[in-house]
């Protein structure tokens, strides 16, 4: 936000001192030359004497009177303007500090420097108001996706151990499945954590992205066929210097959206080097979402048909986690999504 120099703190000061030093000077200056005539015209016939009379020590002590007067009614008028902004962010910082985050400061067009302060105060609660509703959504969140698989899982081991259910590896098998689910929001929740605390460790290495990638569609090639979810690739091969885990795990989390929300779509997968960048973009042209559902597909926990994702086993975090691991790594997620035209996610990450 620039500063009007026509209006800034310091013009303002800076006139206040001018005006008050010239009132000064010239009361001082026609103080005398009026108390000269008013002299001689009361003493007309006598000479003006050698020292200071006590008229003189009185008309002297009347002009720095009106001089401090003057000053001290502009320092005044200058001290109001300073201190009401001031008030306004201190007012604003206590309801805010006692728990009121809709607190806001207000005032303005008082000088530039004021304007920006009230206006960076305001932006600032607004990230804070911002963040206290995202914790405490997350909280829910995140009690709502563990209590279901939680729920079914004590249900099923109490039906074991009621004698409901016959032990078999199908019951075991949907056991692990359900303890699979959870490991996965506790892993995308530390993820998310880590990167939030700027404490995401990266085990970098050299490696190749295209065999990477390549070991990746390779194993989930038999989910995808069964969806009926028709692959295409163009890898470019290229040495990065990554997290290679972090890596495989932002692919695999963008291949499992399309197979849990894409389902007989085409899915497309390319890397490729552009200058000292590593773009990997992962594409279906499957339902795709409207622009607003875009703007917020990164947010944690969010979904874009929330009925159909709970079905579908999907926690909201895979996009939140693609976006931490690219940051990490000094890079960044994108997605470019139409209704019915499909869905594109392209990472990218410094090549060295």
């Amino acid at each position: 936000m620039a500063i009007s120099v026509s209006n800034s703190l310091n013009r303002q000061i800076i006139w206040s001192t001018t005006i008050v030093a010239f009132v000064a000077l010239s009361v001082m200056f026609f103080g005398f030359v009026i108390y000269g005539y008013v002299y001689e015209w009361l003493f007309k016939n006598s000479a003006p004497p050698d020292d200071w009379a006590v008229s003189d020590f009185v008309v002297l002590g009347i002009n720095v009177a009106i001089g401090q007067a003057v000053g001290a009614y502009v320092g005044w008028r200058l001290a109001r303007r300073l201190v009401k902004p001031l008030t306004a962010v201190t007012e604003a910082a206590r309801l805010i500090a006692d728990g009121d985050f809709a607190g806001r400061a207000t005032g303005g067009g008082i000088f530039g420097e004021a304007d920006r302060l009230i206006s960076d105060f305001n932006r600032m609660a607004e990230e804070l108001q911002r963040a206290e509703k995202e914790l405490q959504y997350s909280n829910s969140a995140i009690a709502h996706e563990l209590r279901t698989p939680l729920t079914i899982l004590r249900g099923r081991m109490q039906g074991l151990a009621d004698g409901v259910f016959e032990p078999s590896q199908e019951v075991f098998r949907g056991l692990i499945g359900h303890i699979d689910a959870l490991t996965r929001i506790v892993d995308d929740l530390r993820t998310l954590s880590l990167m939030n605390a700027g404490r995401m460790e990266l085990q970098q290495s050299r490696f190749d992205i295209s065999e990477e990638i390549g070991d990746i569609i390779d194993s989930v090639m038999p989910t995808l066929a069964s969806l009926d979810i028709e692959i295409g690739t163009d890898l470019q091969k290229m040495a990065v210097m990554a997290d290679r885990a972090r890596i495989r795990q932002a692919v695999l989390a963008l291949v499992d959206n399309v197979a849990r929300y894409a389902p007989g779509s085409k899915l497309r997968v390319a890397s490729q080097g552009i200058g000292d960048l590593c773009t990997i973009t992962v594409s279906d042209n499957g339902p795709g979402m409207t622009a607003e559902e875009s703007e917020r597909a990164f947010e944690r926990f969010w979904r874009a048909d929330d009925a159909r994702t709970r079905r579908g086993g999907g926690s909201g975090l895979g996009l939140s986690v693609v976006k931490a691991i690219a940051e990490a790594h000094g890079g960044q997620a994108t997605i470019d999504s139409r209704k019915g035209a499909g869905t594109t996610v392209v990472l990218t990450i410094p090549r060295c």
